[in-house]
């Protein structure tokens, strides 16, 4: 998540009541979680199993609880709540903005592109050319949808991550300040949902074609010409590679890599990284052919316990 411009420090520190650790001259350039870190980011760290991590990321500027050795090229914002302190810079440089419009007046819409009535179109949305947008579509702010994307009744572009922490005895919203991206040809079904970015961006490669009901994560990035059938349901922070194919009820676990042209038959479940090149089935999912051959071993096991008896 970028800026609108670099930030001075001092004015960070200044929005969360931090102190500074290091240079103050440093400038920020926008805000993200550590999967998705740049130079020039603000990140925060909040347990000491994390500290090492957050601290040679390639963040440059870290909201920390705790005082320590400042790496260099670094700068620490010491503050003893840097969860919250996160979200409210979130909140500040990408706030809800409230519209009483159904096409925002600040949305970019192309040449020959179709909205039917009924549809919603957010604040600063891009939309390319040659897209159909069907009624009761909603797409949220931020979002960037290219060229010749058809999108169908009742689907959801950008809804807010399903990101929550335990924090005393009760869970705190991560405040969801990315942006969902749907690049070229891409065609999604009915009633399907895609999830902002936490502070990254979702996308969806060129040529990724989805059946109604689906589900995608925050964060979660899907190849070109994948196939995405009903009722599958894809966990944050997932990547998908090209040419990739999902069939009906398919469930992938989070933080995970579906390797390219891997075919996931239908009803399995995926609970760790795959190869790419291959057919699963299963759940947890495994090479077809071993599959198989397990459910004819299962089938013999009757026979074999009754021979036992006899």
């Amino acid at each position: 998540m970028n800026f609108p411009h670099p930030l001075p420090l001092t004015e960070v520190a200044e929005i969360i009541g931090a102190r500074i650790i290091g240079d103050a001259n440093i400038k920020a350039k926008g805000l993200n979680e550590l999967h998705v870190v740049r130079p020039g980011d603000i990140s925060f760290v909040d347990h000491p199993k994390y500290y090492n991590k957050a601290l040679n990321s390639a963040a440059t500027i870290i909201i920390i609880n705790k005082e320590v050795d400042v790496p260099e090229g670094k700068v620490l914002l010491l503050h003893e709540n840097p969860f919250p302190a996160f979200n409210k810079l979130i909140e500040k440089f990408r706030p809800f903005l409230p519209s009483n419009q159904n096409i925002s007046p600040t949305a970019s819409i192309g040449r020959d592109t179709v909205v039917q009535h009924g549809a919603f179109i957010g604040n600063n949305v891009s939309i390319g050319d040659n897209c159909i947008i069907h009624s009761n579509v909603s797409i949220y702010d931020n979002a960037i949808i290219g060229n010749n994307v058809i999108i169908h009744s009742g689907s959801v572009i950008g809804s807010d991550a399903y990101y929550f922490q335990k924090r005393e005895g009760s869970f705190v919203k991560f405040q969801s300040g990315g942006r969902v991206i749907v690049n070229d040809n891409v065609e999604i079904g009915a009633n399907c949902c895609i999830d902002k970015g936490v502070t990254g961006d979702t996308t969806i490669g060129e040529g990724t074609k989805f059946d109604n009901h689906c589900q995608v994560g925050h964060d979660t990035i899907i190849g070109k010409n994948c196939l995405i059938g009903a009722f599958a349901a894809i966990a944050g922070v997932t990547c998908l590679e090209d040419d990739v194919i999902l069939w009906a009820r398919v469930a992938i676990n989070k933080d995970i890599v579906i390797g390219k042209a891997a075919v996931i038959l239908a009803t399995s479940a995926v609970d760790k990284s795959i190869e790419g090149g291959k057919t699963y089935m299963g759940s947890p999912v495994m090479d077809v052919k071993k599959y198989w051959r397990y459910m004819i071993s299962l089938k013999q096991v009757p026979d074999l316990i009754r021979n036992l008896k006899k």
